[in-house]
């Protein structure tokens, strides 16, 4: 590279931090003050897969009647605020979490100061209230069953996941792959052990470990992330993917495929080549 064109390219990378708002500037301004153009964003891209075809097989293998996930990509501007919603839901969910979000977030036209905390809120509560409408409709008292993996990303930038039941979110961190979970959102997790007390039947215990394996999938886990730099993608999946194959191994299998929907295409199809005997569905979402 010759010495005149490492001036302009120096040249133009300080133009483009001008433009960004400079080191000490908000990310999310130009050097005026104004909102940042949806243009100019850290770009978002996605793919996704529902082995519809597998659904019968599941239902055969668990002598039950299973109808395809649902997978729900939505964008939408809220006063200069680029929010997309992700989500992949089982049957019995529906579109009854996005309904809800639409309604109680998009419809609202939020403050960007209060745009996270609204943003949790709402995709807390949209859950809670999906799991209460089953429970009540069905009269019993397995709505835990109930699963879901959903993400909202606020301008490139700010990330806010949500999993329950058996579904995931597997984020990829420079090839490494991390589980959205209790420990991530920062809260206590309910335990069981016999250490706490002495002398506890085996038939107890069991019950008592039965008790602490429910609780956990009946979890409802929401955090929230900044979008950084060693941020590669996320995972929303069914547990048909992890059924036969582990979180960083997913990870290593579609980490070289920048295609967002080769790379969805590719985990789903490994899973049905490896006999998954749940339903395959699973949306990625590159940051770019």
């Amino acid at each position: 590279m010759g010495l005149l064109d490492l001036h302009l390219k120096l040249k133009t990378f300080r133009l483009r931090r001008l433009l960004m708002g400079g080191e000490g500037d908000d990310k999310g301004k130009t050097a005026s003050g104004g909102k940042r153009p949806s243009w100019m964003m850290p770009a978002v891209s996605h793919g996704y897969h529902v082995a519809e075809d597998r659904s019968f097989v599941a239902a055969l293998s668990r002598g039950l009647e299973l109808e395809p996930d649902k997978v729900v990509v939505q964008r939408e501007e809220i006063q200069e605020n680029e929010l997309w919603f992700f989500g992949v839901f089982d049957a019995r969910i529906g579109d009854g979490v996005s309904k809800y979000i639409q309604a109680h977030l998009f419809d609202k036209k939020v403050k960007e100061s209060h745009m996270r905390k609204k943003t949790e809120d709402a995709i807390k509560r949209a859950h809670l209230n999906v799991r209460a409408k089953i429970r009540e409709a069905e009269k019993v008292e397995d709505a835990w069953k109930v699963s879901s993996a959903t993400a909202i990303v606020i301008n490139g930038e700010k990330l806010v996941i949500a999993n329950m039941g058996e579904y995931k979110a597997v984020l990829c961190r420079d090839g490494k792959a991390y589980q959205i979970n209790r420990e991530k959102q920062g809260g206590i997790r309910r335990r069981w052990s016999r250490k706490f007390i002495p002398g506890m039947n085996l038939q107890l215990r069991n019950l008592l470990s039965l008790a602490n394996k429910s609780y956990k999938c009946s979890e409802l886990v929401v955090v929230s992330e900044r979008v950084e730099s060693d941020m590669e993608f996320l995972i929303l999946s069914s547990i048909g993917i992890w059924e036969v194959m582990k979180h960083q191994e997913a990870v290593n299998l579609i980490r070289h495929i920048e295609d967002p929907q080769e790379a969805a295409d590719c985990l789903a199809k490994e899973a049905v080549t490896r006999m998954s005997r749940s339903n395959i569905s699973c949306l990625i979402i590159r940051f770019d």
